[in-house]
């Protein structure tokens, strides 16, 4: 199976920069980074949750999560300054591309009542972020060993300099949007 990242440089460089008009390869957008988040949210309180999403973010990106803190202290939420409030990981290169190529292929797919991306997902910079309500779709979780669901988000971090850009590129990735 062909790599993402070898279609990129092979094909859809290429396609992308007759689409958008470029004189230059150089001009066309790029993928330059995708963050994975885990917000810890109602499981603050409970460490095997911590440590659960911690073990679930090491299998699906394949790196050590970096723990997010809180910036300040809020009451109403029970947070203080410091406390661990979420975990992180940023894919560039190859993991980047791999784990594009699972999300589009076979992540994306196994989401229940999946009708495609909506367009409205990707900013004015281009930059597409998706949600996932549960951790199930995502191959290297099996059902019956997860005790917790929590979601995942997906931010996918583009050169584009703009909205239509960012689409025609992650469009040309192979990523299902809605029509």
């Amino acid at each position: 199976m062909e790599t993402m990242k070898n279609k990129f440089q092979q094909q859809i460089s290429a396609a992308l920069q007759q689409q958008l008009g470029y004189r230059n390869v150089w001009q066309v957008p790029r993928l330059q980074k995708v963050v994975v988040n885990i917000g810890l949210g109602p499981g603050l309180k409970d460490p095997k949750f911590v440590e659960a999403a911690a073990s679930t973010m090491r299998r699906i990106t394949g790196q050590k999560p970096v723990e997010t803190q809180s910036k300040q202290s809020i009451s109403n939420f029970k947070i203080r300054q410091g406390q661990v409030i979420g975990l992180k990981a940023t894919l560039r290169g190859e993991r980047m591309f791999s784990f594009l190529q699972k999300l589009v292929h076979v992540t994306l797919p196994r989401v229940r009542d999946f009708r495609g991306l909506d367009p409205k997902g990707v900013d004015r910079n281009g930059n597409l972020s998706l949600g996932f309500k549960e951790n199930l779709p995502f191959p290297e979780i099996s059902a019956d060993e997860v005790e917790r669901l929590h979601g995942v988000e997906v931010t996918v971090v583009t050169s584009a300099r703009n909205r239509d850009e960012g689409l025609a590129l992650l469009r040309q990735l192979g990523f299902p949007f809605r029509s």
